[in-house]
């Protein structure tokens, strides 16, 4: 009977220690969805993935960049919303000293805590972080394809375009001080001058089609309430949990603003002891799959209208392969074509490009996109899912389309390799392989998008059953309680 106890103590110890070492090894700064530094989860990657060996003999001869802006400071909005989270703070503990309730395991920063952007009058523009990120994203590129940067700035050989929006631009210089570092003559890092070129914001469809796409938006502010209830049976959880945790009267809006809080915390300044201590590992994991389920619906898989606004910025990536394998066969002069095109915008860019390859599916999920066929929603945690908004699109996240040239004892002549945040990342369209053959990449890929253009997505009118969302909001009641549940398509909402 001992020794059977002593067994049992042994078990249920070594499960205690393996729970606790899971969640130490917890690092909340690697589930914020996109509002992740890139510099932490870059390299998180699908380790079942092998990349493609480049063939012997195998060129890049262009690149193609679409890159989101670094991390950046939160909007006005959001700067209005943490002071109003500071009053808010204060009147719980009020209400809690008045209730004569035990303080004991109250987080010490409560008392007193003031916003860090109290008094400030802007908001949303790259911040040093942010510029780092860029920066050393330039260098990384130019060391990794010396042959593409091997010639002297030119605005036609290395074309650099941003929206109007002041952190895409900065980011799009940040980028550029690192890839031209070292080539011109000034000052003391011998940088030299270099063009970034925007469109209008209201007639930027490459690069800012969200803003111009009225179907879209449609359908965005017809989806939001829908997925408002969605995410509202996980906040009504967790603020329960923290009302029984810490005593205080939390409602859902604080909770919502403490996740918010722990965000910008851990992404801006890498503080995870504050309001990000104040979750579990569990509850980070859920508030964190609520977040890339709405970017999941809304900018993502949810509508083939997200990501098929798209379609000029893919025929434009599309068009500058064409001249490029154009200047490679009819040997232009060197410093006489284009050998990158780097574009840098936003995540309601980067992830409906994303989209528009088939990335982050797999292969029977990219047939239906095929077809206009719903998918499933990301599953829940605990289980696995390959849509993260972490690696979708985190600050600085980027997809990079290189062009190869190949010699001729390979079986094309050009193909496309497709790197996510600098790693190379399986495309369903050509079989699971990152390293496409260039007739493949367009006839599988592209070619399906194309059938769609700008004006039919966009500005075609809407169907009658998707100017109704409160039909989908009826549907809506009768699964609330089972999101647990990953057979669940965006159609049976």
């Amino acid at each position: 009977m001992g020794r059977a106890m002593a067994a049992l103590l042994l078990v249920l110890l070594s499960v205690f220690v393996h729970s606790n070492a899971g969640e130490e090894g917890f690092d909340v700064r690697q589930h914020l969805s996109t509002a992740s530094r890139y510099g932490v989860v870059k390299d998180i990657a699908d380790n079942s993935f092998v990349p493609s060996k480049i063939p012997d003999g195998c060129t890049p001869i262009h690149l193609n960049l679409v890159a989101r802006h670094g991390t950046r400071a939160p909007t006005k909005k959001r700067i209005k919303d943490m002071d109003i989270l500071a009053s808010r703070l204060e009147v719980l503990l009020k209400e809690a000293e008045e209730q004569n309730l035990s303080l004991e395991k109250l987080p010490g920063w409560f008392l007193g805590w003031k916003s860090p952007w109290k008094g400030k009058l802007t908001g949303g523009e790259l911040i040093v972080q942010g510029e780092d990120e860029l920066y050393d994203f330039g260098i990384r590129t130019r060391e990794r394809f010396p042959n593409l940067f091997d010639e002297d700035y030119h605005p036609d050989v290395y074309t650099i375009k941003a929206t109007q929006v002041p952190r895409a631009s900065a980011s799009a210089v940040a980028f550029g001080m690192g890839m031209f570092s070292g080539k011109g003559n000034l000052g003391p890092g011998r940088h030299r001058a270099f063009a970034v070129s925007s469109e209008s914001r209201a007639s930027d469809i490459k690069l800012r089609f969200h803003d111009c796409c009225q179907n879209y938006k449609a359908y965005k502010k017809s989806q939001e309430p829908a997925v408002d209830k969605l995410k509202e049976p996980i906040y009504d959880e967790i603020t329960s949990s923290l009302r029984r945790r810490y005593r205080l009267n939390f409602t859902k809006k604080d909770t919502t603003s403490l996740w918010f809080l722990c965000k910008q915390e851990a992404s801006l300044f890498n503080i995870t002891d504050q309001a990000c201590a104040l979750f579990t590992p569990s509850e980070v994991s859920l508030l964190e799959w609520a977040d890339d389920l709405e970017a999941f619906i809304l900018k993502g898989y949810g509508k083939s209208v997200n990501y098929r606004m798209g379609v000029p910025l893919l025929e434009d990536v599309l068009l500058s392969m064409e001249q490029a394998i154009t200047a490679e066969e009819e040997k232009h002069a060197p410093g006489s074509y284009e050998k990158a095109r780097l574009r840098f915008a936003h995540a309601e860019t980067v992830v409906p490009f994303s989209c528009l390859l088939g990335l982050f599916l797999d292969g029977t999920e990219f047939e239906r996109t095929q077809k206009e066929q719903p998918l499933k929603l990301p599953p829940k945690p605990p289980q696995k899912r390959k849509w993260r908004g972490n690696t979708v699109a985190p600050f600085a996240g980027n997809n990079m389309l290189v062009l190869y040239s190949c010699p001729a004892n390979i079986s094309s002549k050009y193909f496309v390799q497709v790197l996510h945040n600098e790693h190379p990342i399986p495309m369903p369209g050509c079989d699971g392989s990152d390293f496409c053959p260039l007739d493949v990449f367009k006839e599988r890929i592209v070619a399906p998008h194309l059938k769609h253009d700008y004006n039919s997505v966009c500005n075609a009118k809407l169907e009658e059953k998707e100017a109704k969302p409160a039909s989908k909001l009826s549907q809506l009641f009768r699964w609330l309680f089972s999101l647990g549940n990953s057979d669940k398509t965006l159609d049976e909402l």
